[in-house]
């Protein structure tokens, strides 16, 4: 049988979700918990990779087990198994043709900026604080350049593998809440260190560095240069996968 799990974790302590030999990954964790419910190891295929610090409110992986066990009762047995800083919310059992990774149909990642002018605690290393101030509607004018079907290379990270950098951003948007400034984007595929970029870009517009107008000219250039800073991870989260069979 094969078993669609969702997790949500603060990935502060962890280099990503891929096991890794010499580094704490969440993948393994994953693997622990479910061997003390199935008399076995089973192999946890995830959705995405994820960087060092990255959060996900929600986090899909499957496994298969020739046993049949009741979901809720898998969630239970995981979250007893689980650190603190990761829980299992959803377990269901899916076709066998299901795929963590390949099935996905749209991710949807956001970006917390903390603002204001005084550290916050309980913001520490759950968004990033930038104390200056942003011009949210500057950054969210810029935002809607990203929306289509384009090549980011300009938005991916020089170090990345090779392969088509072809991808469709669905919805773009930056919002204040408060003291926060959310940045919200879905799409089809991510490059590696896109959502990142993105955000540091934007925090240029919002410092006078670039206008609202360059972006279409920073992604038709497809040269990782053009493009601002990459932004620190503790801000980004994965916050939603979608799957048409789930």
């Amino acid at each position: 049988m094969r078993y669609l799990l969702t997790i949500r974790y603060i990935g502060t302590a962890y280099h990503g979700w891929q096991v890794q030999e010499n580094a704490l990954a969440i993948q393994p964790i994953i693997q622990d918990a479910l061997q003390e419910m199935f008399p076995h190891r089973p192999g946890v295929t995830g959705c995405s990779r994820t960087d060092s610090g990255v959060h996900a409110n929600m986090y899909c992986c499957h496994f298969d087990s020739p046993l049949e066990r009741d979901p809720f009762g898998i969630i239970c047995s995981v979250n007893r198994n689980l650190p603190n800083d990761i829980a299992a919310t959803h377990c269901r059992v899916v076709d066998e043709e299901f795929h963590a990774r390949y099935s996905v149909t749209a991710k949807e990642y956001v970006y917390r900026i903390y603002n204001g002018v005084h550290r916050d605690p309980f913001a520490h290393q759950l968004a990033y604080h930038y104390r200056f101030p942003l011009h949210h509607e500057a950054m969210h004018q810029a935002a809607q350049h990203f929306v289509g079907t384009y090549d980011f290379s300009s938005f991916c990270a020089n170090n990345a593998k090779p392969g088509d950098r072809t991808r469709q951003v669905f919805a773009a948007s930056v919002e204040r809440d408060g003291d926060y400034v959310v940045f919200r984007v879905s799409a089809n595929g991510f490059l590696y260190n896109m959502v990142r970029i993105m955000v540091g870009t934007l925090l240029r517009v919002s410092e006078g560095k670039f206008t609202p107008d360059q972006i279409p000219e920073i992604i038709a250039a497809r040269c990782r240069d053009r493009a601002g800073p990459t932004a620190p991870p503790q801000g980004l989260y994965l916050n939603q996968v979608f799957y048409e069979e789930v």
